[in-house]
């Protein structure tokens, strides 16, 4: 066993060992740890705002319901009270069961749609774009949030879960995972709008990305350990750290973990 492996296995949540991915159990204790984290609370509150802040930038003269999927155990709703927060298994902090890739929503009838850390786990995105296609007013568009593909980002995604992989040399787009949680790659975001963009263009001329920008809440995101670790230092300390990440900002492409994706649909 490497030193790597030791330390991970050192530090998983001791909650989740043992725990099926895909359960309901899973989510209760992800639920349950994202709410004793206030440094992670954080860090998705400012997922949660980058996301409305970018729709208020890019999708403008678009008009209809706001929708988050692949929500989990997110509490977006909880700040902001007009979305309607989605996810394929039901929840009882959701208000609706929504496959992404066949969505029950009618023609024209959605302003924009939120993805956090859910892209990757689309087994067959062009399902995805398809209902982009069709749901989105004109105008209306699609923010991302999904893991990095910098430096630091695809050496760590590819030795942090056992459960995905990082595969930056996949071939095709589909990826028939193994369940919810298990078998995505997690460089899928990086495989289809940075490696395969001109295909993107030419696939779905209806729609153009308009941004693509790594994100600087990278030092809270791994210090805190996310849903799956333990936090390595209190959260009393994230101002400091905050601190760090802004002097850092020249170096996002190095060391991001995450980037937000803006998809528009053209008017």
């Amino acid at each position: 066993m490497s030193l790597f492996v030791k330390i991970r296995t050192y530090l998983q949540e001791p909650r989740l060992i043992g725990v099926n991915l895909d359960s309901d159990e899973m989510l209760a204790i992800h639920s349950k740890v994202l709410y004793e984290k206030k440094m992670m609370k954080d860090v998705f509150s400012e997922f949660y705002k980058t996301c409305i802040s970018l729709d208020n930038q890019y999708f403008t003269k678009a008009k209809g319901k706001r929708i988050e999927i692949g929500a989990g155990v997110s509490f977006f709703k909880k700040l902001f009270p007009e979305i309607i927060s989605t996810d394929i298994k039901k929840a009882d902090n959701l208000d609706m069961v929504v496959d992404a890739q066949n969505m029950p929503f009618e023609n024209n009838s959605i302003r924009a749609i939120y993805g956090i850390n859910c892209f990757h786990h689309f087994p067959n995105p062009h399902l995805f774009f398809n209902e982009l296609n069709r749901v989105l007013d004109a105008g209306g568009g699609c923010v991302l949030i999904d893991p990095y593909h910098g430096f630091v980002a695809s050496r760590f995604y590819k030795k942090i879960f056992d459960s995905e992989t990082f595969d930056a040399t996949q071939k095709e787009w589909v990826n028939e995972s193994l369940g919810y949680m298990n078998g995505a790659n997690q460089a899928l975001s990086y495989i289809v709008f940075k490696r395969d963009k001109k295909k993107f263009e030419e696939l779905y001329p209806n729609l153009e990305i308009v941004l693509q920008k790594p994100l600087n809440n990278y030092m809270r995101y791994l210090l805190s350990g996310g849903l799956n670790f333990r936090q390595l230092l209190p959260s009393f300390l994230s101002p400091i750290i905050q601190l760090f990440e802004f002097l850092f900002i020249p170096f996002n492409t190095i060391f991001a973990l995450h980037h937000v994706i803006v998809i528009r649909k053209k008017a």
